[in-house]
């Protein structure tokens, strides 16, 4: 039976939207599963737009659904019409466009909100006992939306190769259990239905991202 994932995208570009080899990785391996993949994005301003050569923030303003339709070679729909009666599954990838535009936890952290649509959906999901994969840092917006789930952004200890780590601080500050994971595996909260796995968050070659977030991938469309 072909699994109908709907994938949720926060723009296009690590610093102010979704990363791209993160959502590159997450097609590939759903396009491998055989899975029926549509697009989402919501339909409103980014917080900001960064120049990527420089990592600053310019004047430029820019729509998320239309620099997500970038990733999506121009097949991506409005948010809002994401119903969620019509998937098996839902995916999110990482990028700061998660921490920016999908949530303001890139100025507030653990006391971050959540696009409101985007909440209900996630929580529409969870009740429909559907599961929920998510990579980097998009596992922020389970531990914000369901309180003591289990999820991983990697390690607990801040070093060269997981300069994120006080991230899973935060997340257990908000309540919910962090295990730390190899970037190259992946999480599954079976409760929950819930899979995370690291990616970026771990300063490691491409392959090994690409491999985790297959996993994640793997046990996504297994509980679906």
């Amino acid at each position: 039976m072909v699994k109908r994932v709907a994938v949720i995208l926060s723009g296009c570009g690590v610093y102010d939207g979704t990363e791209i080899h993160e959502a590159s990785a997450v097609l590939v391996h759903l396009s491998r599963a055989g899975a029926k993949v549509t697009m989402f994005a919501p339909n409103t301003d980014q917080m900001h737009v960064v120049n990527h050569c420089e990592g600053k923030p310019s004047e430029e303003k820019r729509n998320v659904l239309q620099e997500s339709a970038r990733i999506a070679r121009g097949d991506v729909t409005d948010l809002a019409k994401l119903e969620v009666s019509a998937f098996d599954a839902v995916i999110i990838p990482g990028g700061f466009g998660v921490a920016k535009n999908l949530s303001d936890w890139a100025e507030k952290n653990k006391d971050c909100t959540i696009q409101p649509h985007l909440e209900k959906l996630i929580k529409a999901f969870h009740k429909a006992g559907k599961p929920l994969g998510m990579c980097c840092i998009s596992p922020i917006l389970a531990a914000k939306i369901l309180p003591g789930c289990e999820i991983t952004v990697g390690q607990d200890k801040e070093c060269e190769k997981w300069p994120y780590a006080q991230t899973a601080g935060a997340i257990k500050e908000m309540g919910c259990k962090h295990v730390n994971t190899d970037v190259e595996k992946a999480h599954v909260d079976v409760k929950n239905k819930l899979v995370t796995t690291s990616a970026f968050m771990c300063n490691a070659p491409i392959h090994n991202v690409f491999d985790g977030i297959g996993v994640m991938v793997k046990e996504t469309l297994k509980l679906a």
